[in-house]
């Protein structure tokens, strides 16, 4: 044990798997196939969203289910508007289609991403599932976006 804590790395999150041995191999081709897939959806995706303004009426878009039934904007909402806008290089337009989307979800995802990758890449199987602390703080950040947005107009 260091004075700053045990040095293996056990516990939700951490790693599994070594990066030797023919599991290690197993999760790299899974991380491999698992990426392409996700690259070529999203690249797909950005594609079509590249031609399709959702700024203006009248768009081929999938609505938000949660505003159809309420009439609130979800903490999402705007996200659809949001990776247009940085697609197209418009930063400001960004941060005001869903600013906590982009000031802290954007990065937070890269980040989880990148992890995920690497330690796939590695050999090692990295889950990704939240911690129930990670989950109350997503929540709670979600819960106050939701009503700050829709208090505020």
């Amino acid at each position: 044990m260091t004075p700053h804590g045990p040095t293996d790395r056990t516990g939700p999150g951490a790693p599994t798997g070594g990066t030797d041995g023919p599991d290690a191999a197993a999760v790299r081709r899974r991380t491999l196939r698992t990426t392409a897939v996700a690259l070529g959806t999203g690249a797909l995706a950005a594609g079509y969203l590249w031609h399709t303004n959702p700024h203006q009426p009248g768009q081929f878009l999938l609505p938000c289910p949660f505003r159809l039934l309420t009439g609130l904007l979800c903490p999402f909402c705007g996200g659809t508007r949001l990776a247009y806008d940085l697609m197209h290089g418009d930063v400001v337009s960004a941060f005001h289609d869903n600013a906590v989307l982009l000031v802290l979800g954007v990065p937070a995802l890269g980040y989880a991403l990148t992890r995920w990758l690497a330690d796939g890449l590695r050999g090692r199987r990295r889950p990704m599932k939240p911690t129930p602390r990670g989950n109350a703080v997503l929540l709670g950040i979600a819960a106050a976006w939701l009503v700050a947005r829709n208090l505020t107009g």
